[in-house]
């Protein structure tokens, strides 16, 4: 059965989207079988993927939680499920926008997306969750489907602020609805070790959080190198191998699972 983690901050431009596809092409280049899910309507994972032009698609995660509320039959996987560079992932598109405001009135709202991923676990050795900014009802659905939750933070006062927040609704979630979720642990995003303020404020999340939550030893450093290998739709370990982002994502990867049995 395959292990579900959501990526996950209640800020934006903390390095969600470039920790899911990352993660994922390491993960796969270890011989693990790996779905990324896009559950942002704003779809930058799906354009990482490849897919710009994300209004055209019929099927993408939008499409299956309608039919999930509705209790209409899901398409075969074949139908939603694409590959690239042996990633495969379930896109997303503006269309998301429409499901999340329908399910701020639906029954049984928060389980919806763990409905269409738990038939899929056997499938996949992981399944990687990609969410929006925000703590409302489709990062719910996220924290509801998932395992463990990886925390992902740039090191900034304003990106710092809200992670008390997420992680009080984390803790709610595991209590009322999702009793087996964890959290995986905090990954430090964009770190320009050369600033004084990002040492400080680094300090301050272990001076905060050490012992309580996992703070990954691996720091994710700021370089070009990730935003050229955005606009080039690849994940920098293929764009850019021996780059200094690249080398720290895949000793993430390896810290992540290090634990597992």
């Amino acid at each position: 059965m395959g292990k579900i983690y959501m990526v996950g901050s209640q800020k934006g431009g903390v390095g969600k989207t470039t920790t899911t596809l990352n993660l994922a092409y390491f993960l796969q280049k270890m011989g693990k079988k790996v779905l990324a899910v896009d559950f942002d309507s704003q779809a930058n994972l799906t354009a990482c993927l490849g897919i710009v032009n994300t209004g055209e698609l019929e099927n993408t995660i939008g499409h299956l939680m309608m039919a999930e509320m509705e209790d209409a039959k899901l398409p075969a996987p074949k139908r939603y499920i694409r590959t690239k560079e042996g990633i495969d992932f379930i896109p997303a598109s503006i269309y998301l926008s429409v499901v999340d405001a329908k399910l701020r009135l639906e029954m049984g709202a928060e389980k919806m997306l763990s409905g269409i991923l738990e038939p899929l676990r056997e499938k996949y050795d992981y399944i990687l969750i990609d969410t929006c900014p925000s703590l409302g009802t489709l990062t719910i659905n996220a924290l509801a489907a998932a395992d463990d939750v990886i925390i992902t933070v740039n090191p900034q006062l304003l990106a710092m602020m809200g992670m008390q927040d997420f992680l009080k609704t984390v803790m709610k979630i595991k209590r009322r609805i999702n009793p087996k979720l964890e959290i995986a642990g905090i990954l430090l995003t964009m770190c320009d070790t050369r600033t004084k303020l990002c040492k400080v404020l680094t300090e301050q999340v272990e001076d905060c959080f050490q012992g309580q939550v996992r703070i990954f030893e691996t720091r994710i450093p700021n370089t070009v190198k990730v935003g050229e290998s955005i606009y080039y739709s690849m994940p920098v370990g293929q764009y850019s191998l021996k780059s200094s982002a690249s080398i720290a994502y895949w000793k993430f990867t390896k810290e992540l699972i290090a634990d597992e049995g």
